[in-house]
């Protein structure tokens, strides 16, 4: 049996030869979203040490924590969170064999890239609001 030389033979697909579409974009952003969870329960530990050691540690955290980019982290941490919880759902929903299709799996992906998008707009909508219409 003839083959190809070794330099001539693809390896594997990849980013240069496949298309991009909304379930792959979903599964490298569940894989990004994953290692940023890490990052946050670390930094979220970390946040604990200081609360544990007083208010001269915990008070230039509390100051960050109310500046614009102390909320933007706080606003991409929680969107992180939504989508990992929101992707790991469709992966159950996966499990029971169903929503394989091509366009049922890319609207699902769609969508929980839109539900980590507003989860975190709503919700400071609902704590800023205080729940009121």
């Amino acid at each position: 049996m003839a083959s190809a030389p070794e330099s001539e033979r693809p390896l594997s697909p990849h980013l240069q030869i496949w298309r991009w579409h909304p379930t792959m974009a979903a599964s490298i952003l569940h894989r990004v979203t994953g290692v940023g969870l890490y990052l946050a329960f670390l930094a979220f530990a970390g946040w604990l040490v200081l609360l544990a050691m007083g208010p001269q540690s915990y008070g230039w955290l509390d100051d960050l924590f109310h500046s614009w980019f102390g909320q933007l982290k706080l606003y991409g941490v929680f969107a992180v969170l939504a989508f990992h919880a929101a992707n790991g759902v469709r992966h159950l929903v996966w499990d029971t064999g169903r929503h394989f299709a091509p366009k049922a799996a890319s609207a699902s992906a769609i969508f929980i890239i839109f539900v980590a998008l507003a989860a975190p707009a709503a919700l400071w909508l609902i704590l800023t609001q205080g729940g009121r219409p």
